[in-house]
């Protein structure tokens, strides 16, 4: 039972760093595409190519999806949460203030999930956990603010990624509490909703702004933004998001909020390595001190299996 238990955390724990190493490298894909297009055209053709890709494998039995006979509102509660205002917030909250304040907001993520299991889910983490989140949320700040601490100062913006990092941190808790739905299951709800929601809000503002044709027609003019799409839809919804629900029914929200920093250890390193971006010392502490968070709080696998 106690080596059956074991392997369920490392599985999880492989599951939460491929997710985050997927978001990573998302980043570059985000970079490339917003030159061509608005981040709502973006986000439009993104969950179109999940929603369309996840139909596809239903369709053809490579994934089973079961909705039938389970209780509807924690799936409800979860594709809500993350994609709906998540990314409605972070769109709107990005476009009002900096980089890095926006950076250094999303890095709050983790410890704000943490508390939310613990005030929702009744989940009291350990001090260990608690000590690595701690850690590894000062390395993603340091490492944020290395690459240049602006300030907007706009209070609109500082609501509406207050409001994002929220809705993130009630999915994470959410999917645990969905725990009659497989992680193909929510993945499915989550981005039939995003395509509900985002592909109506693009054609929207394609008409408004008289955009539209190209913006339809951007995958077959732009090789970059088809690029780019096909991997953020297929990549980090499908994939990304497929890997986070099994992560969190696995170990937890507490130890898989932990490695959320990788995500920005991998960010750095593909803009380092693809992109020919600098990269200071401040930024190497920074990620020295975010991969000592995420083993600290992930040290005693072999130990323990609190999650």
């Amino acid at each position: 039972m106690m080596k059956k238990s074991r392997s369920r955390i490392l599985w999880g724990c492989l599951c939460a760093v491929g997710c985050e190493t997927l978001f990573g490298l998302s980043y570059i894909c985000t970079k490339e595409a917003t030159q061509a297009a608005s981040a709502l055209t973006l986000l439009g053709w993104r969950f179109f190519v999940a929603a369309a890709f996840m139909a596809l494998c239903a369709a053809s039995g490579r994934v089973q999806v079961r909705w039938k006979g389970k209780p509807r509102k924690p799936l409800l509660a979860v594709a809500l949460c993350n994609p709906v205002v998540y990314f409605v917030a972070e769109t709107i909250g990005i476009s009002r203030t900096t980089a890095s304040e926006s950076g250094a907001f999303l890095a709050c993520i983790p410890a704000v999930s943490l508390l939310a299991s613990t005030l929702l889910l009744d989940k009291s983490p350990q001090k260990h956990q608690v000590v690595g989140i701690a850690v590894t949320l000062a390395g993603v700040l340091t490492a944020v603010l290395a690459a240049g601490a602006s300030a907007s100062f706009s209070l609109s913006g500082y609501a509406v990624l207050t409001i994002a990092v929220l809705s993130y941190a009630l999915y994470s808790v959410s999917v645990e509490k969905a725990a009659a739905y497989t992680g193909a299951e929510l993945t499915a709800a989550m981005m039939a909703a995003g395509a509900a929601v985002f592909i109506p809000l693009a054609l929207a503002e394609g008409w408004h702004t008289e955009t539209l044709v190209d913006s339809l027609c951007l995958p077959l003019t732009n090789s970059a933004f088809l690029a780019a799409i096909l991997y953020q839809g297929v990549g980090c919804s499908v994939l990304a998001f497929f890997l986070s629900n099994i992560a969190l029914a696995s170990i937890g929200v507490n130890r898989t909020a932990s490695f959320i920093g990788i995500s920005t250890v991998v960010a750095i390193a593909a803009g380092v390595t693809m992109l020919g971006e600098t990269f200071s010392l401040t930024q190497t502490i920074g990620v020295a001190v975010i991969l000592s968070g995420v083993y600290i709080a992930n040290a005693n696998i072999g130990k323990s299996n609190g999650m």
